[in-house]
């Protein structure tokens, strides 16, 4: 099982042309089914004598495969999809062939500086210190974990004593993983208003601390947003760090779809404020193409950080030991394979302008798209787009109408969206971040909305 014999170059023959094959092309959506129609079509795959790789391999391509629906499709807008370059799925490849660990510096010297170049011109965007630093991690979701678990930590070490509860201060439109991380900590959380543009301020945070008064003790840090998941809204970072600042509280800015609008020059300025971020998460498997999973998890003072998450075991003394950059300290993790590989290389084969080329591309898109929407008598744009999120509502359709519209679009493999709530109604969200996306492409899916769908169609 182990070895490499003849069958095992003849399937990695047959795995490398079904790899190039994908690269090649442009992906198709495809479309999910149920887990009987998957049980009938593909049968029981584990069994106690093996399919053998031709048959495991024709069982995905044939029967699995076509019903995963691809995020790399240029008409994908659901959720917040992925486009990662060919250099970095082709180097996807070397990664996993590599069998490579990402935990220490002893065991990935070299993948890890190479992980850390990456990391440093993300923390260059923003504008933190030489001295910033921090890990890849598989998502927002644990990125946002860690870097409030660093803040508690910084927190705890600077009293005197444990307070009766940890609270952090967030919205409502935070990600949902911010919510999650406090369930996970036991944390609470004090809820901030956003503005009529669904934006947190600093006015409105200072307000509110204000209002809570002695019931801030506790509160550790103060969640921001560069680039809401739902709208793309961008809050107030430069006002919410000035509170932060004055209340000495951690402040932590979850830009996993959003900060990578750090690289476009045409809207850089809504970030400004970010610089003074103790903690910012950006995923470069949304806009900055990269393939999942891939999170960047950054630190003003990473020494915080690796002493919140730091293990301390006999066996691992020699890693802890050292004076070099070891990943397992910076967040929740031990193990970690060296996601950010496929992206650096992705960044050192194309170069950073055509990453920021790239990203204009989207997010023109996004503001050709919310021009066309404003010309159609028969939509209603709600928000400007910000990053690449257009919202909009198409005037007299039901909640059912939407449902029924976008999954009409799947069945027919036109398009995969899905609808949003906002402020308590139902709409329709689009999320760009493929740039061969093309605006003749969107108007084209615009036209369908022209008349009320047809249940059951």
């Amino acid at each position: 099982m182990h070895r490499y014999e003849e069958k095992t170059g003849a399937l990695a023959q047959a795995i490398l042309e079904y790899a190039i094959w994908r690269i090649k092309t442009e992906p198709p959506l495809d479309g999910p089914r149920t887990a009987t129609e998957l049980l009938s079509s593909a049968g029981r795959t584990i069994t106690e004598g093996g399919l053998g790789g031709t048959e495991a391999l024709r069982v995905f391509t044939e029967e699995l495969a076509p019903h995963t629906i691809s995020t790399d499709n240029p008409m994908n807008w659901a959720f917040v999809p992925a486009a990662p370059t060919k250099a970095s799925v082709l180097f996807d490849l070397v990664v996993g062939a590599s069998s490579m660990i990402g935990s220490s510096w002893l065991e990935s010297s070299g993948a890890v500086f190479a992980e850390n170049q990456a990391l440093r011109w993300l923390a260059d965007l923003a504008g933190m210190p030489d001295e910033a630093g921090g890990v890849f991690v598989s998502g927002g979701s644990a990125g946002n974990l860690s870097g409030l678990v660093a803040a508690r930590f910084t927190a705890a070490e600077r009293r005197d004593g444990r307070p009766a509860r940890w609270k952090i201060a967030a919205t409502d439109d935070a990600h949902s993983s911010i919510w999650m991380a406090a369930r996970v900590m036991d944390v609470d959380v004090i809820p901030v208003h956003t503005d009529e543009h669904g934006r947190l301020t600093g006015g409105a945070l200072r307000e509110k601390l204000n209002e809570e008064g002695t019931d801030t003790d506790g509160l550790f840090a103060v969640v921001a947003t560069a680039g809401t998941t739902n709208a793309g809204i961008v809050d107030d970072l430069t006002g919410i760090s000035e509170v932060c600042r004055e209340r000495n509280l951690w402040l932590h800015v979850d830009g996993a779809y959003g900060g990578a609008g750090l690289a476009a020059p045409s809207i850089r300025h809504l970030y400004d404020g970010i610089e003074n971020a103790d903690s910012l998460v950006v995923d470069p498997h949304k806009l900055l193409f990269a393939p999942f999973d891939c999170a960047a998890l950054l630190y003003r003072d990473p020494a915080l950080a690796a002493r919140a998450h730091m293990q301390e075991a006999s066996y691992l003394d020699d890693i802890n030991s050292g004076e070099e950059w070891s990943p397992s300290h910076y967040a929740y993790h031990l193990t970690r394979r060296v996601r950010g590989l496929p992206f650096w290389f992705s960044l050192a084969t194309y170069g950073t302008k055509a990453y920021a080329e790239a990203i204009e591309t989207v997010l023109q898109l996004a503001r050709d798209t919310a021009d066309d929407i404003r010309s159609r008598p028969e939509l209603e744009l709600v928000l400007d787009p910000e990053v690449t999120v257009v919202v909009f509502r198409r005037k007299g359709w039901s909640d059912d109408d939407y449902t029924t519209w976008c999954e009409k679009l799947l069945k027919e493999q036109k398009a995969f969206v899905l609808p949003t709530t906002w402020r308590g109604e139902r709409l329709m969200r689009f999320c760009f971040v493929n740039p061969n996306t093309t605006i003749g492409s969107v108007r084209s899916i615009l036209d369908t909305m022209s008349r009320k769908p047809a249940a059951g169609s």
